[in-house]
C-alpha cells in the first residue's frame, strides 16, 4: 500500500479530501472521506505520521527520514499515559510503525498553547529572554488558519465567533493544565525541561452528551523540549533554526523515555514493539 503525503491515511485505498490548515486527511475504516472539525461521522479513523517537516506556516519545508516513525511512537507513549491517568484522548491503539487508530471527533478550531518558560513567539512579542521562567503556566489560544498565520485570539474572540462555549473553555483549560502537569513531570524525570507545548481538542458525542478529548498528536513537533543541564534543544526548533539533525534530537527524547533502546552508535530509528 502506498501512503499519501499526509498525516492521516485510509486503512483501505480511497480518494483524498482536504483537511484544512494542517493538510491532514482522514478516512473511516470503510474508506469514506471524513473531516474532523466538520461534524465527523462516528467511528475510528486511521492517523498516519509523515516524514514531512514544516515551519513558519509551511514557508520552510523538508522531508526528514524517520521523523514520522518517531512521532508515531512518541505520541502513542504520551497519549497512552494521559489515558491511564484519566485525561481522555482520541488514541485507541498503534497499528504499525506509522499509523494509529484514533477516535473520530469534531476538532475545535483552536490551538491551545501552554507555556512554562518564555520562548518562541512569546519572547518575540514581549521582548522576554528565552528560557525565562513564567510565574505559572500561561495558556494561550490561536485560531487554526494557516492563511492567517494562526493568529493569537482572546476568550472574547472565541465566544463572539462561536468557536467554543464558556463550558468548553473551562473544560479546555482544565485539560490543558492536566496535560501540562503530566508532561512536565514526565520530562523532568528524564532531565528534560518542558518549555511549552501545543494541543488540539475535539468534541465527541455520547448520545445527547458532549465531552472534550485531547486530539491530533503530542510529540516533539508540538513541544519545546530543552535538556535541563545544557539547554540543548530536542524539538522542532532544531529544524526551524538549523541546529543539527532533527531525528537525532527526537531519538534522544525517545531513548530517555524508554521508547527506544539505549544503544551505542548512531543508527536509524528501531522502535520497541
Amino acid at each position: 500500500m502506498k501512503f499519501p503525503q499526509s498525516r492521516y491515511a485510509p486503512l483501505r485505498a480511497g480518494v483524498q479530501a482536504p483537511w484544512g490548515a494542517c493538510d491532514n486527511h482522514a478516512h473511516d475504516l470503510r474508506g469514506r472521506n471524513t473531516r474532523q472539525g466538520r461534524a465527523a461521522e462516528p467511528g475510528p479513523l486511521v492517523q498516519y505520521f509523515k516524514d514531512d517537516a514544516t515551519a513558519f506556516n509551511a514557508e520552510k519545508k523538508a522531508t526528514i527520514e524517520g521523523k514520522g516513525v518517531l512521532n508515531n511512537r512518541l505520541s502513542e507513549f504520551f497519549m497512552t499515559g494521559l489515558n491511564h491517568i484519566g485525561v481522555p484522548t482520541h488514541f485507541l491503539k498503534r497499528l504499525n510503525m506509522r499509523e494509529q487508530l484514533v477516535r473520530s471527533c469534531e476538532i475545535i478550531p483552536l490551538e491551545i498553547i501552554v507555556r512554562n518558560f518564555a520562548a518562541g513567539s512569546m519572547s518575540k512579542r514581549l521582548g522576554i529572554e528565552e528560557g525565562t521562567a513564567l510565574p505559572g503556566p500561561f495558556v494561550e489560544y490561536c485560531y487554526k488558519d494557516d492563511k492567517l498565520g494562526d493568529p493569537l485570539v482572546t476568550e472574547e474572540h472565541i465566544a463572539a465567533f462561536g468557536w467554543a462555549s464558556q463550558q468548553d473553555m473551562d473544560d479546555i483549560l482544565s485539560l490543558a493544565l492536566r496535560v501540562n502537569d503530566y508532561m512536565s513531570g514526565l520530562m523532568y524525570g528524564v532531565g528534560i525541561k518542558l518549555v511549552d507545548f501545543k494541543i488540539e481538542i475535539g468534541r465527541v458525542y455520547d448520545g445527547d452528551f458532549q465531552r472534550l478529548i485531547v486530539a491530533d498528536e503530542i510529540s516533539p513537533d508540538s513541544c519545546r523540549l530543552w535538556d535541563m543541564e545544557t539547554g540543548e534543544k530536542l524539538d522542532k526548533d532544531v529544524f526551524r533554526r538549523d541546529l543539527g539533525s532533527l531525528t537525532d534530537a527526537y531519538t534522544e527524547v525517545a531513548k530517555r523515555l524508554g521508547v527506544m533502546p539505549k544503544t551505542s552508535g548512531h543508527t536509524k530509528p528501531t522502535l520497541i514493539n
